[in-house]
């Protein structure tokens, strides 16, 4: 029997265009001889869908189109489909109004319908908020083989692989006690660095416990700032590898299950990115073609300061949507550099983008003429540097609004983190490429871009490099006064991001920060610095999510709060974000 996934990239919303892709989908995989076609979770309205689901339209919408479906599907497959289903229930028993459930369509009919049981509720998952777990796990019987039909977090729970078991239910180990000869799932799990090494072998363990292989067919595309990374995989009853998709692309691959054996037979294995550079890159360009796409846009514009961080969200966006969409507006000031200037216009160069010089010089003045007088008998400091980057953030603002272009933001984790930024300035903007992405990875990502020869084949390289060489070299500043360098008012970013890995990704405490052998004073002062932040990021646009611990989504710190952790003894409450909004880290 021979078993096609659907590695779709489904746009929310769009049930039309979703059940489009679906259709195509199948009626490839019957001309190549397929029974059954596995689809992604909520593949026919797109996950996640977040608040839509409230929306009683909405709902009864993607029934209609369910059943549309499954008449205008070749009726020689059985295709399985992501889909919600209501909780008739609810009304008189309570609970929640729907069910997360894949439905089998077959013969121009809705056959079956399988619910999710386990239901995530942490990090970017919401579930609880919207669906009522399904009560059993089912199989149902095609070619004579017993196909048992799991969702996503329910193959997530395996007390072999975790050491725990996160659920009281168990759904893989109920199929199995149906008789289930072929386990099959249908996923939408977000990408994070290194995740699908996680995945496989989560799913080896449970191929090898209980001797079935495995089918994973997972979403993939950016909606909003989830990245989904696809690398839908089949792994027979030993745990091997026997199929996978392409990473970051929608694909189709087919595999055969032999009833005799009561295994995948091996077929084509797509390569896995060569590193986590690779990897992270290949996320990002996904993250930003999405979101402009499926957000009605076509061409982007964002400030080019000739540094590092602008640099690879103009190669991030020149590789996402072509060179000719990108504008780069450079916008010196008194105070900025020959070498940031010159830099910009190299980086533009190599990557064939357009560029646009708009000196602040007398918008600068200006605004010193209007505050003159307010401003008199006190000295320069925070709020005449950070003028600069309003100013920019508003001629940005207004090439959006008059051309229609995205503005794409250009501040790293870093920054965000401690709040080397500025409101209506440096982060003004639609979508935040880098805002997961730490500074010691921007500097990663930019020396493998530049051994990368084949993805931008035709610019014009400057020393065979696609981000300058000085930009690589040269100390990080905001350039807001002279001689300024980010290092003036933060620790070094290999010290800075490796603290801020231990507090925010693995829930260091400061002591155990300290432990590890990182000075106190730092520590505290990082630390104090996130939290004095919150405010800014509230108010950030979308960032792009990669790491396990990301700005947004997952992300639900209170701005007003006097919990501020130390490494010393415990101490009197001091004001949080909500109380020092007026005050700032950094010249930025």
């Amino acid at each position: 029997m021979k078993i096609a996934i659907a590695q779709l990239n489904p746009t929310i919303g769009d049930l039309t265009g979703n059940a489009q892709q679906i259709q195509a989908a199948a009626a490839t995989a019957q001309s190549q001889g397929a029974h059954l076609l596995l689809t992604t979770e909520l593949s026919l309205c797109g996950y996640p869908p977040r608040d839509l689901l409230m929306q009683p339209a909405f709902v009864d919408a993607m029934d209609r189109t369910l059943l549309q479906l499954a008449q205008d599907l070749p009726p020689q497959i059985a295709v399985l489909v992501g889909t919600v289903v209501p909780n008739h229930r609810s009304l008189q028993f309570g609970g929640k109004p729907l069910f997360n459930s894949t439905a089998l369509l077959y013969g121009g009919t809705v056959q079956q319908q399988f619910h999710k049981r386990l239901l995530p509720t942490y990090d970017v998952f919401d579930e609880d908020r919207y669906f009522e777990p399904g009560s059993s796990s089912h199989t149902f019987e095609l070619e004579g083989v017993r196909i048992g039909v799991t969702i996503c977090e329910d193959l997530w729970n395996d007390e072999n692989f975790w050491g725990k078991r996160n659920y009281a239910t168990d759904p893989l180990n109920e199929l199995v006690s149906q008789g289930a000869e072929l386990i099959v799932n249908l996923s939408g799990s977000p990408y994070s660095v290194g995740k699908q090494v996680l995945r496989e072998a989560m799913l080896r363990q449970a191929t090898q416990t209980y001797g079935l292989p495995i089918l994973y067919a997972n979403q993939v595309g950016g909606n909003d700032d989830l990245i989904f990374d696809g690398s839908s995989v089949g792994l027979n009853r030993q745990g091997e590898i026997v199929c996978r998709a392409q990473a970051f692309a929608s694909d189709l691959v087919l595999v055969e299950f032999d009833p005799i054996s009561g295994d995948l037979q091996s077929g084509t294995i797509a390569p896995q990115p060569e590193s986590e550079e690779a990897e992270i890159w290949a996320a990002l360009v996904l993250g930003v073609r999405d979101y402009v796409r499926k957000c009605g846009f076509s061409k982007v514009v964002l400030g080019l300061s000739g540094g590092i961080d602008s640099s690879l969200v103009a190669a991030i966006a020149a590789a996402a949507v072509g060179a000719d969409q990108v504008l780069g507006v450079l916008m010196p000031s008194p105070y900025s550099s020959d070498h940031s200037i010159n830099d910009a216009l190299a980086l533009a160069e190599n990557l064939g983008i357009q560029t646009q010089i708009l000196p602040i010089g007398n918008l600068m003045k200006a605004y010193d003429q209007t505050f003159a007088e307010l401003f008199a008998g006190t000295q320069f400091g925070l709020a005449e540097e950070n003028i600069q980057s309003r100013i920019r953030g508003n001629l940005l603002m207004a090439i959006s609004n008059k051309f229609g272009h995205l503005l794409i933001s250009t501040g790293n984790k870093s920054e965000m983190a401690v709040g080397y930024c500025t409101l209506y300035g440096d982060m003004n903007g639609g979508l935040a490429a880098i805002a997961d992405v730490p500074k010691t990875r921007v500097y990663s990502i930019c020396h493998w871009l530049n051994q990368q020869t084949q993805i931008f084949p035709e610019s014009r390289h400057r020393a065979g490099s696609i981000i300058p060489p000085n930009v690589l070299t040269k100390a990080p500043s905001a350039e807001l006064k002279p001689g300024q360098v980010d290092q003036d008012s933060l620790p070094p970013y290999e010290i800075l991001d490796a603290i801020l890995c231990q507090f925010i990704t693995l829930h260091k405490s400061p002591a155990e920060i300290v432990a590890a052998g990182y000075d106190s004073t730092t520590v505290d002062r990082v630390i104090k610095l996130v939290t004095r932040a919150e405010f800014k990021r509230k108010q950030a646009p979308p960032g792009l999510k990669i790491t396990d611990r990301a700005f947004g989504t997952g992300w639900r710190m209170p701005i007003a709060n006097r919990w501020l952790p130390t490494s010393h003894l415990p101490q009197p409450p001091v004001a949080s974000s909500a109380m020092a909004m007026t005050s700032s880290v950094a010249p930025t």
